[in-house]
């Protein structure tokens, strides 16, 4: 067997176990009905894998930013199915597809570039949330249990009523601002907190990030617009500044938690730069 034509399998060991096997399952069945090679890892995975012919992701936003961190110089397309708790990443490439639905589209599909970027070295593909969003990652034990948005809408109504805005200095390309805000976001994609549509006008492939800002709101006022913003409709309300950008320099008063992918960091500066056109996905 020629590793060139077989499809490298990857899965999350520690995603939720039926509904990865459910996939696997499907998966398997699919690639023998159609005697297409294939090799599947779970607990230890391969050191190199620009020898296979692409790989195949199941897992979350979380697994997804593991394995473009893991593997430095990833060459050979990508697919990621939805195994994880937001899978906002995956829901932007391939909608609501269902797994078989999604194996057939890949199948044929040819190859497209997509933008990543980096946050103080470490790789990201989906978005970095600074302050609020990480203060809202605490709670994943919680998020997991209700299960994706359901869960993230659950500690996002929670913190509503005691989060207080930070002071942030920033520099994006060649611009500098300074103030307190409530919400501090860089996307390349448009979905966060497994449904939220943080930045309705990302672009995966357009060699640019978005910055999304929300300046300080009443506790009121929060409430009011959460399913605006949930919905993508609030990039043109007065306490939204929306920018496209290439790099971003954010610099918090004191330590921050942040969220990246879904992954919970911490840092006082947060230095974030695009990477165009750095990976190729099949969608």
């Amino acid at each position: 067997m020629q590793l060139k034509q077989t499809i490298l399998l990857l899965i999350n060991p520690l995603a939720n176990k039926k509904r990865i096997a459910k996939i696997f399952v499907h998966i398997s069945a699919a690639l023998s009905e159609r005697k297409i090679h294939f090799t599947s890892f779970t607990e230890s995975w391969p050191e190199e894998i620009n020898f296979y012919k692409e790989v195949w992701i199941i897992g979350g936003d979380g697994t997804l930013n593991y394995f473009l961190n893991f593997y430095k110089n990833i060459e050979i397309p990508i697919v990621i199915f939805k195994g994880g708790t937001g899978n906002d990443f995956a829901d932007r490439l391939y909608g609501n597809m269902s797994v078989n639905e999604q194996i057939n589209k890949v199948l044929d599909a040819e190859p497209r570039s997509v933008d990543a970027a980096k946050c103080n070295e470490r790789k990201f593909i989906n978005g970095v949330g600074i302050g609020f969003d990480g203060e809202v990652l605490k709670s994943i034990k919680t998020i997991r249990l209700l299960g994706g948005q359901v869960g993230y809408l659950w500690v996002v109504l929670k913190k509503i009523f005691s989060f207080k805005e930070r002071l942030y200095q920033i520099q994006y390309d060649d611009n500098n601002l300074s103030g307190k805000f409530l919400l501090v976001m860089i996307t390349n994609s448009t979905r966060a907190g497994g449904g939220f549509m943080v930045s309705p006008e990302a672009e995966i492939d357009d060699g640019k990030l978005n910055m999304i800002l929300c300046k300080p709101l009443p506790v009121l006022k929060r409430l009011k617009y959460l399913p605006v913003i949930e919905k993508g409709k609030h990039l043109y309300e007065k306490f939204i500044l929306h920018k496209k950008v290439s790099n971003v320099k954010i610099v918090c008063e004191k330590n921050t938690l942040a969220q990246i992918d879904g992954e919970l960091i911490s840092g006082k500066t947060f230095d974030i730069t695009v990477l165009p056109k750095r990976y190729l996905f099949k969608y």
